[in-house]
């Protein structure tokens, strides 16, 4: 049986997660986990969230904003002490990294 720990990191990747999904691209209307722009989440024990994430095009308008977004939406998470989103570049975002979902919202399946 897991510890508890490792159910209350799991949980709060969970409700992290949500908040992703509450954050949607501002070119394409679906939510940022979905597309595929979420790489790595990482949350350590005194519930600190680092974010790696991507945006679709190098020269996307909301390069420098949306970090910050994403961030305080993070932060809304209850129990999470601070966030910081990383944008990578490496390996670039491509349609295939989206979900399912995100892929029949668009009408691509």
């Amino acid at each position: 049986m897991a510890d508890k720990s490792t159910a209350d990191n799991a949980s709060l990747r969970e409700q992290v997660t949500g908040a992703l999904r509450n954050v949607y691209d501002p070119e394409i209307p679906v939510n940022i986990y979905d597309l595929g722009l979420i790489y790595e989440v990482r949350i350590d024990e005194q519930a600190a969230v680092s974010v790696d994430m991507t945006l679709t095009a190098p020269g996307c308008p909301v390069a420098q904003t949306f970090p910050g977004t994403v961030e305080q939406e993070i932060m809304k998470v209850p129990g999470v002490t601070s966030a910081h989103v990383e944008i990578v570049w490496d390996p670039p975002w491509t349609p295939e990294r989206m979900s399912e979902a995100a892929k029949l919202e668009l009408g691509m399946l």
